[in-house]
């Protein structure tokens, strides 16, 4: 079974996320959307846009996204098939978290890994 297939997203956490996407923007000319973060669609050799994106993403430190992990990131794999994947990791003896979730953008699931990092993994749409 393939596992991970890319990344689909970074997330931090800081202290003033305004200031920091501002920062962000400004130093390194990242497109920051109203949303607090950016979308970087991926393309091929020769830079033609193909199926996908990786999102880049700030949040309030005092958010509760990324618990039960203390970390101030998380990074989003993309995987092609959640549900074998989260049970192989079960059945590993992993730390597979109970909840899951289906939606427009795909299916999420988590894992905390063995420095107690909360990764999220992503099942996009298909098509995408």
């Amino acid at each position: 079974m393939k596992r991970v297939t890319g990344i689909g997203g970074i997330f931090f956490n800081a202290k003033d996320p305004v200031a920091l996407r501002a920062w962000y923007k400004q130093h390194l000319g990242i497109d920051v959307q109203s949303w607090g973060g950016a979308a970087f669609t991926w393309a091929d050799e020769a830079g033609n846009p193909t199926n996908g994106t990786t999102a880049w993403s700030i949040g309030a430190a005092d958010g509760g996204h990324f618990a039960p992990s203390k970390s101030t990131f998380m990074v989003n794999y993309r995987v092609d098939d959640l549900a074998a994947l989260l049970q192989a990791l079960r059945d590993e003896g992993c730390n597979v978290l109970e909840k899951t979730d289906d939606s427009e953008y795909g299916k999420f699931g988590w894992v905390m890994d063995p420095e107690g990092n909360k990764v999220e993994l992503w099942q996009p749409p298909p098509g995408q």
